[in-house]
């Protein structure tokens, strides 16, 4: 502890200025800890706590494991299913309903932390996100207390109906807790997980994502209001989702033409079509890298990426199912002279 806070303390005792006497005895109980003196830091935290006082609003220079993100961009397109529950998380939050924690679970790739974005543009609140691999310390205790320390965080946020928590991949907890060698450690940490859920102020909107959901603890499921499986997309979605991304691509690039046919049949050459993340990175890939004096070459680039048939056989490309026109657009070579090489 520094002169100067003794010196602010005096000060703001004597002017009566609650908030900045309070804002600095949590800035010294934060130094105390930093420190390694976690019993004073805890028992000066533990007297603001409990006096009948105002408790300071955390600002955005003073947040450790919270972090503020832009929510610029589009949204990955979703099935009809999924678009329903995430209009009825926007419906209750835009009501004050009280239904306020939920879990996105699913593979990676299927658009949880994008639709999180999404939420927050909607109903115009701040985002903030937590990253629990961070979080997670390998000193004895230390996870707990960072826990703690986070739920303190959140619920000093300025305007907290104006805000969004993501704790993206929270499964780092889950993870720990199958792998760790203290068992007990890691049971520290989801019980200090569950009381800071049972704690959070009712105006804040908070989201987990995950992609381990089997090793959830129970109890740990119990504490959001819904779970929200984001593992609901058939092939026909993953078609349907795969033109939409095209056509947002496509018309960025004036000298593209859409053949959506041909697109399709490409795209159903997959066995298993890949969720809409890596499906978007596959199709701005191929458009991306296209020849600029070639029309239709992100369409040759996106066939090649996804079939071995690199050499472009006709043969191949023929008992595919791939038309004359469609064969002539991928090759680049004549339906006359296609024709005459299949005869050949």
């Amino acid at each position: 502890m520094k002169k100067a806070n003794i010196i602010n303390l005096i000060k703001y005792y004597s002017d009566n200025n609650d908030s900045g006497f309070r804002t600095e005895a949590y800035q010294i109980a934060d130094e105390f800890e930093k420190n390694g003196d976690y019993q004073l830091s805890e028992y000066i935290m533990a007297l603001l706590s409990n006096a009948n006082t105002f408790v300071p609003q955390m600002n955005d220079d003073r947040l450790t494991f919270v972090k503020k993100v832009e929510v610029n961009g589009t949204p990955l397109p979703l099935p009809e299913s999924i678009k329903l529950d995430l209009m009825g998380i926007i419906n209750a939050a835009g009501h004050n309903m009280g239904v306020n924690k939920f879990l996105f679970e699913g593979s990676p790739g299927t658009g949880k932390t994008e639709s999180v974005k999404h939420i927050s543009r909607i109903l115009e609140r701040e985002l903030f996100i937590v990253d629990f691999s961070y979080i997670i310390d390998s000193k004895l205790g230390q996870t707990a207390k960072n826990i703690a320390q986070l739920f303190t965080e959140i619920n000093n946020l300025a305007a907290p109906e104006k805000v969004v928590i993501l704790f993206d991949e929270i499964d780092a907890l889950a993870l720990d807790r199958t792998n760790s060698k203290d068992i007990r450690e890691m049971g520290r940490a989801t019980t200090a997980v569950l009381k800071g859920l049972d704690e959070l102020n009712e105006n804040i909107l908070l989201i987990a994502t995950t992609n381990l959901y089997k090793y959830f603890d129970k109890a740990l499921t119990r504490r959001f209001d819904s779970v929200i499986n984001f593992n609901r997309y058939s092939r026909e979605d993953l078609l349907e989702i795969s033109v939409i991304i095209l056509n947002s691509y496509i018309d960025k690039f004036k000298h593209l033409r859409r053949n959506i046919r041909l697109f399709k049949k490409i795209i159903s050459l997959m066995e298993d079509i890949p969720y809409p993340g890596d499906l978007k990175n596959l199709i701005k890939t191929s458009i991306a890298f296209s020849n600029p004096y070639d029309e239709y070459d992100y369409l040759k680039r996106l066939y090649i990426s996804i079939s071995d048939n690199k050499t472009l056989n006709f043969k191949t490309l023929k008992s595919t199912g791939f038309t004359l026109r469609e064969i002539e657009i991928l090759t680049g070579v004549s339906k006359s002279q296609v024709s005459r090489a299949l005869k050949e």
